[in-house]
Protein backbone atom coordinates (compact mmCIF):
# COMPACT_ATOMS: atom_id res chain seq x y z
CA UNK A 1 0.00 0.00 0.00
CA UNK A 2 2.55 2.21 0.68
CA UNK A 3 4.32 1.79 -2.32
CA UNK A 4 1.29 2.36 -4.20
CA UNK A 5 0.85 5.49 -2.20
CA UNK A 6 4.53 6.73 -3.00
CA UNK A 7 3.97 5.67 -6.81
CA UNK A 8 0.99 8.12 -6.81
CA UNK A 9 2.26 11.16 -4.99
CA UNK A 10 5.44 10.57 -7.61
CA UNK A 11 2.85 10.66 -10.64
CA UNK A 12 0.87 13.97 -9.31
CA UNK A 13 4.41 15.90 -8.44
CA UNK A 14 5.63 14.97 -11.93
CA UNK A 15 2.29 16.14 -12.97
CA UNK A 16 2.41 19.09 -11.19
CA UNK A 17 5.76 20.23 -12.40
CA UNK A 18 4.59 19.66 -16.23
CA UNK A 19 1.33 21.30 -15.82
CA UNK A 20 3.55 24.76 -14.29
CA UNK A 21 6.15 24.06 -17.28
CA UNK A 22 3.46 24.34 -20.01
CA UNK A 23 2.01 27.31 -17.99
CA UNK A 24 5.05 29.51 -17.49
CA UNK A 25 5.95 28.65 -21.57
CA UNK A 26 2.65 29.99 -22.58
CA UNK A 27 2.92 33.30 -20.27
CA UNK A 28 6.64 34.01 -22.39
CA UNK A 29 4.84 34.61 -24.95
CA UNK A 30 1.79 37.15 -23.48
CA UNK A 31 4.63 40.12 -23.03
CA UNK A 32 4.68 40.11 -27.01
CA UNK A 33 0.97 41.68 -27.99
CA UNK A 34 0.54 43.38 -24.77
CA UNK A 35 0.15 47.47 -25.41
CA UNK A 36 0.23 46.95 -29.46
CA UNK A 37 -0.93 49.82 -31.37
CA UNK A 38 -3.37 47.51 -32.79
CA UNK A 39 -5.69 44.93 -31.25
CA UNK A 40 -4.56 41.55 -31.14
CA UNK A 41 -5.19 38.26 -29.42
CA UNK A 42 -2.35 36.63 -26.94
CA UNK A 43 -0.76 33.42 -28.57
CA UNK A 44 -0.14 29.77 -26.55
CA UNK A 45 2.08 27.91 -28.36
CA UNK A 46 0.61 23.96 -28.57
CA UNK A 47 0.15 21.69 -26.42
CA UNK A 48 0.75 18.16 -26.83
CA UNK A 49 0.05 15.14 -24.97
CA UNK A 50 2.86 13.35 -22.66
CA UNK A 51 3.57 10.40 -25.35
CA UNK A 52 6.62 9.90 -27.64
CA UNK A 53 8.09 7.86 -29.75
CA UNK A 54 11.73 6.88 -31.36
CA UNK A 55 12.37 6.78 -35.16
CA UNK A 56 14.64 3.95 -34.11
CA UNK A 57 11.84 1.98 -33.18
CA UNK A 58 10.28 2.12 -36.37
CA UNK A 59 13.42 0.99 -37.97
CA UNK A 60 15.40 4.39 -38.77
CA UNK A 61 19.48 4.52 -39.60
CA UNK A 62 20.49 7.51 -38.82
CA UNK A 63 23.58 6.81 -41.47
CA UNK A 64 23.43 9.13 -44.20
CA UNK A 65 22.41 6.96 -46.34
CA UNK A 66 19.04 4.97 -45.35
CA UNK A 67 16.88 6.01 -46.70
CA UNK A 68 14.30 6.87 -43.54
CA UNK A 69 10.77 7.70 -45.85
CA UNK A 70 8.84 5.20 -44.35
CA UNK A 71 10.69 5.12 -40.89
CA UNK A 72 8.86 8.63 -40.65
CA UNK A 73 5.67 7.98 -41.81
CA UNK A 74 5.33 4.81 -39.27
CA UNK A 75 5.75 6.81 -36.48
CA UNK A 76 3.67 9.70 -37.12
CA UNK A 77 1.18 7.25 -38.19
CA UNK A 78 1.90 5.68 -34.35
CA UNK A 79 1.60 9.12 -32.96
CA UNK A 80 -1.77 10.33 -34.48
CA UNK A 81 -3.28 6.77 -33.99
CA UNK A 82 -2.59 7.54 -30.27
CA UNK A 83 -4.15 10.90 -29.97
CA UNK A 84 -0.58 12.48 -31.01
CA UNK A 85 2.54 13.62 -29.41
CA UNK A 86 6.25 13.75 -29.70
CA UNK A 87 8.50 12.53 -32.31
CA UNK A 88 12.07 12.06 -31.12
CA UNK A 89 14.64 12.17 -34.01
CA UNK A 90 17.84 11.02 -32.22
CA UNK A 91 21.29 12.32 -33.22
CA UNK A 92 22.60 11.11 -36.64
CA UNK A 93 21.98 12.07 -40.07
CA UNK A 94 18.75 11.31 -41.14
CA UNK A 95 18.59 10.39 -44.80
CA UNK A 96 14.66 10.96 -46.08
CA UNK A 97 12.09 11.66 -49.02
CA UNK A 98 9.19 14.15 -48.11
CA UNK A 99 7.39 13.70 -43.93
CA UNK A 100 4.29 15.23 -44.01
CA UNK A 101 3.19 16.13 -40.31
CA UNK A 102 -0.33 15.49 -38.92
CA UNK A 103 -2.28 17.29 -36.09
CA UNK A 104 -1.01 17.06 -32.45
CA UNK A 105 2.64 16.21 -33.38
CA UNK A 106 5.32 17.04 -32.72
CA UNK A 107 8.75 16.82 -34.36
CA UNK A 108 11.37 17.19 -32.13
CA UNK A 109 15.25 16.92 -33.21
CA UNK A 110 18.16 16.22 -30.13
CA UNK A 111 21.01 17.78 -30.10
CA UNK A 112 22.96 16.14 -33.28
CA UNK A 113 20.00 15.43 -35.25
CA UNK A 114 20.15 16.17 -39.10
CA UNK A 115 17.59 15.52 -41.15
CA UNK A 116 18.79 15.67 -44.93
CA UNK A 117 15.90 15.71 -47.62
CA UNK A 118 17.20 13.61 -51.08
CA UNK A 119 18.01 15.84 -53.86
CA UNK A 120 15.68 12.51 -55.75
CA UNK A 121 12.99 14.71 -57.91
CA UNK A 122 11.01 11.15 -57.84
CA UNK A 123 10.83 10.82 -54.36
CA UNK A 124 8.59 14.26 -54.49
CA UNK A 125 5.17 14.12 -56.20
CA UNK A 126 4.01 17.16 -58.23
CA UNK A 127 0.59 18.59 -56.55
CA UNK A 128 -1.58 21.52 -56.54
CA UNK A 129 -0.07 24.60 -53.83
CA UNK A 130 0.69 27.92 -54.48
CA UNK A 131 3.92 29.36 -55.32
CA UNK A 132 5.09 32.70 -55.35
CA UNK A 133 1.43 33.68 -54.52
CA UNK A 134 -0.30 31.86 -57.11
CA UNK A 135 -2.27 29.09 -57.79
CA UNK A 136 -0.24 26.07 -59.63
CA UNK A 137 1.36 22.66 -59.00
CA UNK A 138 4.82 22.18 -57.80
CA UNK A 139 6.53 19.19 -56.37
CA UNK A 140 5.67 18.22 -52.78
CA UNK A 141 7.28 19.78 -50.26
CA UNK A 142 10.09 18.59 -48.12
CA UNK A 143 7.77 18.74 -44.82
CA UNK A 144 4.92 19.53 -44.76
CA UNK A 145 1.39 19.58 -42.98
CA UNK A 146 -2.21 20.68 -44.46
CA UNK A 147 -4.97 21.24 -42.14
CA UNK A 148 -3.13 20.21 -39.34
CA UNK A 149 -3.65 22.05 -35.54
CA UNK A 150 -1.32 21.73 -32.83
CA UNK A 151 2.05 21.20 -34.64
CA UNK A 152 5.53 22.12 -34.18
CA UNK A 153 9.01 21.61 -35.23
CA UNK A 154 11.43 22.05 -31.69
CA UNK A 155 14.91 20.90 -30.76
CA UNK A 156 18.51 21.49 -31.22
CA UNK A 157 19.08 19.94 -34.86
CA UNK A 158 18.66 20.72 -38.41
CA UNK A 159 16.57 20.30 -40.74
CA UNK A 160 18.62 20.43 -44.75
CA UNK A 161 16.26 20.64 -48.03
CA UNK A 162 19.55 19.44 -50.44
CA UNK A 163 18.68 22.78 -52.17
CA UNK A 164 21.59 22.43 -54.60
CA UNK A 165 19.87 19.58 -56.73
CA UNK A 166 16.98 22.11 -57.50
CA UNK A 167 18.74 25.82 -57.89
CA UNK A 168 20.02 27.38 -60.45
CA UNK A 169 23.14 29.33 -60.11
CA UNK A 170 24.19 32.87 -61.57
CA UNK A 171 28.39 32.48 -62.17
CA UNK A 172 28.37 36.46 -60.69
CA UNK A 173 27.08 35.44 -57.68
CA UNK A 174 29.92 32.91 -56.25
CA UNK A 175 33.57 32.47 -56.22
CA UNK A 176 36.02 30.25 -58.83
CA UNK A 177 35.84 27.65 -56.55
CA UNK A 178 32.16 27.60 -55.86
CA UNK A 179 31.46 27.69 -59.77
CA UNK A 180 33.75 24.64 -60.40
CA UNK A 181 32.06 22.75 -57.61
CA UNK A 182 28.73 23.70 -58.93
CA UNK A 183 29.47 22.65 -62.69
CA UNK A 184 30.91 19.47 -61.86
CA UNK A 185 27.53 18.09 -60.72
CA UNK A 186 26.12 15.48 -62.46
CA UNK A 187 23.28 16.13 -64.72
CA UNK A 188 23.70 19.71 -64.62
CA UNK A 189 23.86 21.97 -68.01
CA UNK A 190 25.84 25.80 -68.39
CA UNK A 191 23.85 28.05 -70.58
CA UNK A 192 23.70 31.46 -71.58
CA UNK A 193 27.11 31.74 -73.02
CA UNK A 194 28.57 29.97 -69.45
CA UNK A 195 27.31 32.51 -67.24
CA UNK A 196 24.49 30.34 -65.47
CA UNK A 197 23.76 26.62 -64.25
CA UNK A 198 20.46 24.88 -64.25
CA UNK A 199 20.06 21.34 -62.62
CA UNK A 200 18.52 19.48 -66.21
CA UNK A 201 17.20 19.42 -69.53
CA UNK A 202 13.82 19.78 -68.03
CA UNK A 203 14.56 22.31 -65.72
CA UNK A 204 15.43 24.55 -68.82
CA UNK A 205 12.00 23.00 -71.01
CA UNK A 206 10.03 24.49 -67.41
CA UNK A 207 11.47 27.82 -67.52
CA UNK A 208 11.19 28.55 -71.15
CA UNK A 209 7.81 29.19 -71.48
CA UNK A 210 6.83 30.16 -67.60
CA UNK A 211 5.07 32.90 -66.43
CA UNK A 212 6.02 34.36 -63.02
CA UNK A 213 7.09 30.73 -62.65
CA UNK A 214 4.77 29.02 -63.48
CA UNK A 215 5.08 26.70 -66.25
CA UNK A 216 2.84 26.03 -69.36
CA UNK A 217 2.45 22.57 -69.07
CA UNK A 218 -0.94 20.58 -69.33
CA UNK A 219 -0.47 16.43 -69.98
CA UNK A 220 0.87 14.68 -66.94
CA UNK A 221 3.53 13.82 -68.89
CA UNK A 222 4.65 17.92 -69.74
CA UNK A 223 4.28 18.04 -65.98
CA UNK A 224 7.24 15.48 -64.96
CA UNK A 225 9.04 16.25 -67.72
CA UNK A 226 9.84 19.63 -66.33
CA UNK A 227 9.82 18.13 -62.56
CA UNK A 228 13.02 19.40 -61.68
CA UNK A 229 12.13 22.82 -62.33
CA UNK A 230 9.00 22.39 -60.13
CA UNK A 231 11.39 22.92 -57.31
CA UNK A 232 9.24 22.98 -53.71
CA UNK A 233 9.07 25.83 -50.55
CA UNK A 234 10.76 23.39 -47.92
CA UNK A 235 8.57 23.49 -44.59
CA UNK A 236 5.27 23.79 -46.34
CA UNK A 237 2.36 24.84 -43.47
CA UNK A 238 -1.34 25.31 -45.28
CA UNK A 239 -4.50 26.00 -43.48
CA UNK A 240 -2.73 25.19 -40.08
CA UNK A 241 -3.33 26.39 -36.65
CA UNK A 242 -1.42 26.68 -33.82
CA UNK A 243 1.83 25.97 -35.45
CA UNK A 244 5.22 26.34 -33.03
CA UNK A 245 9.04 26.11 -34.78
CA UNK A 246 11.88 26.47 -31.70
CA UNK A 247 15.30 26.67 -31.72
CA UNK A 248 15.90 24.34 -34.92
CA UNK A 249 18.29 25.49 -37.57
CA UNK A 250 16.94 25.30 -41.30
CA UNK A 251 18.94 25.78 -43.99
CA UNK A 252 19.66 24.66 -47.67
CA UNK A 253 16.17 24.89 -49.29
CA UNK A 254 15.01 23.88 -53.06
CA UNK A 255 12.75 27.52 -53.31
CA UNK A 256 11.63 29.49 -49.96
CA UNK A 257 12.69 28.43 -46.36
CA UNK A 258 9.89 28.27 -44.50
CA UNK A 259 6.25 29.09 -46.06
CA UNK A 260 3.21 29.25 -43.29
CA UNK A 261 0.10 29.89 -45.76
CA UNK A 262 -3.20 30.49 -44.63
CA UNK A 263 -2.39 29.71 -41.25
CA UNK A 264 -3.38 30.90 -38.12
CA UNK A 265 -1.63 31.04 -34.57
CA UNK A 266 1.98 30.71 -35.46
CA UNK A 267 4.86 31.02 -32.91
CA UNK A 268 8.46 31.35 -34.65
CA UNK A 269 10.84 31.39 -31.49
CA UNK A 270 14.99 31.20 -32.00
CA UNK A 271 15.06 29.44 -35.02
CA UNK A 272 18.23 30.31 -37.61
CA UNK A 273 16.87 30.25 -41.36
CA UNK A 274 19.85 29.85 -43.73
CA UNK A 275 20.44 29.81 -47.26
CA UNK A 276 23.77 30.28 -49.35
CA UNK A 277 23.62 34.01 -50.51
CA UNK A 278 23.41 32.53 -54.17
CA UNK A 279 20.45 31.06 -53.83
CA UNK A 280 17.80 31.86 -56.21
CA UNK A 281 14.20 32.33 -54.14
CA UNK A 282 16.03 31.30 -51.32
CA UNK A 283 13.71 33.53 -48.68
CA UNK A 284 14.40 33.10 -45.08
CA UNK A 285 11.09 33.47 -44.21
CA UNK A 286 7.73 34.03 -45.82
CA UNK A 287 4.38 34.22 -44.02
CA UNK A 288 1.34 34.47 -46.56
CA UNK A 289 -2.12 35.63 -45.65
CA UNK A 290 -1.37 34.13 -41.80
CA UNK A 291 -3.54 35.86 -38.81
CA UNK A 292 -1.50 36.39 -35.07
CA UNK A 293 2.01 35.75 -35.53
CA UNK A 294 5.07 36.02 -33.50
CA UNK A 295 8.61 35.62 -34.80
CA UNK A 296 11.02 36.65 -32.19
CA UNK A 297 14.75 36.34 -31.43
CA UNK A 298 15.02 34.17 -34.90
CA UNK A 299 18.05 34.86 -37.41
CA UNK A 300 17.82 34.75 -40.76
CA UNK A 301 20.70 34.54 -43.80
CA UNK A 302 18.87 34.17 -47.07
CA UNK A 303 19.74 34.47 -50.98
CA UNK A 304 16.74 36.54 -51.29
CA UNK A 305 14.08 38.39 -48.58
CA UNK A 306 15.21 37.04 -44.66
CA UNK A 307 11.75 38.12 -43.38
CA UNK A 308 8.55 38.35 -46.03
CA UNK A 309 4.79 39.15 -45.47
CA UNK A 310 2.56 38.24 -48.41
CA UNK A 311 -0.76 37.57 -48.81
CA UNK A 312 -1.09 36.33 -52.48
CA UNK A 313 -0.57 37.89 -56.26
CA UNK A 314 -2.71 39.65 -58.58
CA UNK A 315 -6.54 37.85 -59.01
CA UNK A 316 -5.29 34.76 -57.44
CA UNK A 317 -4.95 36.42 -54.26
CA UNK A 318 -7.42 39.27 -54.37
CA UNK A 319 -9.74 36.21 -54.91
CA UNK A 320 -8.23 34.50 -52.30
CA UNK A 321 -8.72 37.57 -50.00
CA UNK A 322 -6.87 36.69 -46.90
CA UNK A 323 -4.81 39.47 -45.56
CA UNK A 324 -1.12 39.01 -43.52
CA UNK A 325 -2.64 40.47 -40.14
CA UNK A 326 -1.63 40.69 -36.45
CA UNK A 327 2.07 39.99 -36.60
CA UNK A 328 4.64 40.82 -34.31
CA UNK A 329 8.14 40.67 -35.06
CA UNK A 330 10.61 41.34 -32.00
CA UNK A 331 14.22 40.43 -31.18
CA UNK A 332 15.14 39.20 -34.93
CA UNK A 333 18.34 38.96 -36.99
CA UNK A 334 19.01 39.29 -40.89
CA UNK A 335 22.44 38.86 -41.99
CA UNK A 336 22.80 38.51 -45.91
CA UNK A 337 19.45 39.09 -47.84
CA UNK A 338 17.31 41.11 -50.36
CA UNK A 339 15.75 42.91 -47.62
CA UNK A 340 15.59 42.51 -43.55
CA UNK A 341 11.99 43.36 -43.22
CA UNK A 342 9.86 42.93 -46.22
CA UNK A 343 6.59 43.57 -47.39
CA UNK A 344 5.06 42.29 -50.76
CA UNK A 345 5.32 42.23 -54.07
CA UNK A 346 2.57 39.49 -53.45
CA UNK A 347 0.29 41.77 -51.27
CA UNK A 348 -3.17 41.47 -53.31
CA UNK A 349 -4.94 39.94 -50.14
CA UNK A 350 -3.81 43.03 -47.86
CA UNK A 351 -1.17 43.53 -45.27
CA UNK A 352 -2.01 45.08 -41.95
CA UNK A 353 -1.55 45.31 -38.14
CA UNK A 354 2.66 44.21 -38.34
CA UNK A 355 4.52 45.31 -35.03
CA UNK A 356 8.57 45.26 -35.94
CA UNK A 357 10.74 46.13 -32.81
CA UNK A 358 13.83 45.72 -31.57
CA UNK A 359 15.43 44.00 -34.50
CA UNK A 360 19.01 44.02 -36.50
CA UNK A 361 19.80 43.96 -40.53
CA UNK A 362 23.58 43.50 -40.82
CA UNK A 363 25.42 43.27 -44.50
CA UNK A 364 21.71 43.10 -45.90
CA UNK A 365 20.80 44.65 -49.22
CA UNK A 366 18.13 46.83 -48.15
CA UNK A 367 16.77 47.53 -44.27
CA UNK A 368 13.50 47.90 -44.53
CA UNK A 369 11.72 47.23 -47.77
CA UNK A 370 8.23 47.50 -49.32
CA UNK A 371 7.70 46.90 -52.67
CA UNK A 372 4.73 45.94 -55.31
CA UNK A 373 3.52 46.88 -58.61
CA UNK A 374 0.68 48.12 -60.78
CA UNK A 375 -1.78 44.56 -61.17
CA UNK A 376 -1.27 43.71 -57.60
CA UNK A 377 -4.22 45.83 -55.63
CA UNK A 378 -4.38 45.00 -51.94
CA UNK A 379 -3.69 47.39 -49.10
CA UNK A 380 -0.74 48.01 -46.73
CA UNK A 381 -1.72 49.36 -43.61
CA UNK A 382 -1.16 49.82 -40.25
CA UNK A 383 2.52 49.06 -39.93
CA UNK A 384 4.56 49.94 -37.21
CA UNK A 385 8.18 49.83 -36.92
CA UNK A 386 10.60 50.82 -34.05
CA UNK A 387 14.13 49.80 -32.28
CA UNK A 388 15.84 49.43 -35.47
CA UNK A 389 19.45 49.35 -36.43
CA UNK A 390 21.47 48.59 -39.63
CA UNK A 391 24.90 48.13 -40.66
CA UNK A 392 26.85 47.79 -43.99
CA UNK A 393 23.48 48.10 -46.09
CA UNK A 394 24.38 47.64 -49.67
CA UNK A 395 21.69 49.74 -51.44
CA UNK A 396 18.48 51.32 -49.20
CA UNK A 397 18.31 51.77 -45.47
CA UNK A 398 14.47 52.27 -46.36
CA UNK A 399 12.62 51.84 -49.70
CA UNK A 400 9.32 51.88 -51.08
CA UNK A 401 9.07 50.56 -54.65
CA UNK A 402 5.79 50.53 -56.49
CA UNK A 403 7.46 49.64 -60.01
CA UNK A 404 8.86 46.09 -58.66
CA UNK A 405 10.08 44.22 -61.66
CA UNK A 406 11.30 40.81 -60.60
CA UNK A 407 14.72 42.30 -59.61
CA UNK A 408 16.72 42.94 -56.27
CA UNK A 409 16.92 46.27 -55.75
CA UNK A 410 20.78 45.95 -56.40
CA UNK A 411 20.06 44.56 -59.68
CA UNK A 412 17.65 47.17 -60.63
CA UNK A 413 20.72 49.83 -59.80
CA UNK A 414 23.29 47.50 -61.82
CA UNK A 415 20.81 47.63 -64.94
CA UNK A 416 20.07 51.22 -64.93
CA UNK A 417 16.63 50.73 -64.18
CA UNK A 418 14.14 53.78 -64.44
CA UNK A 419 10.68 53.59 -64.58
CA UNK A 420 7.98 55.47 -66.43
CA UNK A 421 6.77 57.17 -62.09
CA UNK A 422 5.06 60.50 -64.17
CA UNK A 423 2.86 58.73 -66.42
CA UNK A 424 -0.87 57.64 -64.47
CA UNK A 425 -2.82 54.76 -65.23
CA UNK A 426 -6.39 54.52 -64.28
CA UNK A 427 -7.31 52.95 -60.71
CA UNK A 428 -8.64 50.07 -60.98
CA UNK A 429 -9.02 46.82 -58.49
CA UNK A 430 -4.85 46.19 -59.62
CA UNK A 431 -3.92 49.44 -58.09
CA UNK A 432 -1.85 48.97 -54.44
CA UNK A 433 -2.34 51.10 -51.93
CA UNK A 434 0.50 51.57 -49.09
CA UNK A 435 -0.77 53.77 -46.42
CA UNK A 436 -0.38 54.43 -43.11
CA UNK A 437 3.02 53.70 -41.94
CA UNK A 438 5.03 54.25 -38.96
CA UNK A 439 9.32 53.92 -39.02
CA UNK A 440 10.62 55.39 -35.56
CA UNK A 441 13.98 54.88 -33.69
CA UNK A 442 16.24 53.73 -36.43
CA UNK A 443 19.93 54.02 -37.07
CA UNK A 444 21.89 52.85 -40.08
CA UNK A 445 25.35 53.28 -39.99
CA UNK A 446 26.48 52.52 -44.23
CA UNK A 447 24.07 52.40 -46.63
CA UNK A 448 24.43 53.69 -50.56
CA UNK A 449 20.77 55.40 -50.61
CA UNK A 450 19.50 56.33 -47.48
CA UNK A 451 15.79 56.06 -48.62
CA UNK A 452 13.58 55.85 -51.71
CA UNK A 453 9.90 56.38 -52.16
CA UNK A 454 8.75 55.61 -55.82
CA UNK A 455 4.78 55.59 -55.58
CA UNK A 456 2.65 55.46 -58.04
CA UNK A 457 1.55 59.06 -60.02
CA UNK A 458 -2.27 57.54 -59.70
CA UNK A 459 -1.73 56.41 -56.15
CA UNK A 460 0.77 57.74 -54.24
CA UNK A 461 2.54 56.28 -51.62
CA UNK A 462 0.54 58.34 -48.46
CA UNK A 463 0.68 58.74 -44.49
CA UNK A 464 4.57 57.83 -43.63
CA UNK A 465 5.85 59.26 -40.44
CA UNK A 466 9.59 59.21 -40.37
CA UNK A 467 10.62 59.78 -36.57
CA UNK A 468 14.23 59.46 -34.49
CA UNK A 469 15.94 58.23 -37.36
CA UNK A 470 19.78 58.46 -38.23
CA UNK A 471 21.58 57.13 -41.60
CA UNK A 472 24.66 57.38 -42.85
CA UNK A 473 24.48 57.17 -46.67
CA UNK A 474 26.72 57.79 -49.61
CA UNK A 475 23.63 59.70 -51.23
CA UNK A 476 20.38 61.22 -49.56
CA UNK A 477 17.18 60.54 -49.38
CA UNK A 478 14.19 60.67 -52.57
CA UNK A 479 10.58 61.17 -52.34
CA UNK A 480 8.60 60.60 -55.49
CA UNK A 481 4.61 60.36 -55.65
CA UNK A 482 4.44 60.47 -51.87
CA UNK A 483 2.02 62.19 -49.65
CA UNK A 484 1.41 63.11 -46.30
CA UNK A 485 5.27 61.94 -45.29
CA UNK A 486 5.56 63.57 -41.79
CA UNK A 487 9.52 63.48 -40.57
CA UNK A 488 10.79 64.29 -36.91
CA UNK A 489 14.67 64.47 -35.66
CA UNK A 490 15.06 62.77 -39.36
CA UNK A 491 19.08 63.16 -39.63
CA UNK A 492 20.89 61.62 -42.71
CA UNK A 493 24.37 62.07 -43.09
CA UNK A 494 26.08 62.08 -46.56
CA UNK A 495 28.93 60.78 -46.53
CA UNK A 496 30.60 60.00 -50.27
CA UNK A 497 33.54 56.85 -50.47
Amino acid sequence: MANIKQFIFIMLLVACTMAKAIKKSQDSYEKYTKNLPFKMPSIKPPTFPYFEVNLKDFGGVGDGETLNTEAFAKAIKELSTNGGGRLIVPAGVWFTGPIVLESNINLHLEMGAIILFSGDENLYPIIETSFEGLNTRRCQSPLSAVNATNIAITGFGVIDGNGQYWRPVQKAKVTDKQWEEIIARPGGVVVDNGTRWVPNEGFLKGEKNANMDVPSAQTEEEWNAIKRFLRPVMVSFRECKNVLLKDVIFQNSPAWNIHPLMCENVIIDNIFSRNPSYSKNGDGLDLESCKNALIINSKFDSGDDGMCFKSGKDADGRLRGRPCENVVINGCTVFKGHGGFVVGSEMSGGIKNIYVKDCQFLGTEVGLRFKSTRGRGGVVENIFIEGITMTDIETDAITFNMFYNGKSVAESLADGDNPDNFTKMPIDEGTPIFRNINVKDVVCHGALRAMEFNGLPEMPIDGIHLENIQIIAQHDATFTNSENITKKNVNIIVQKK
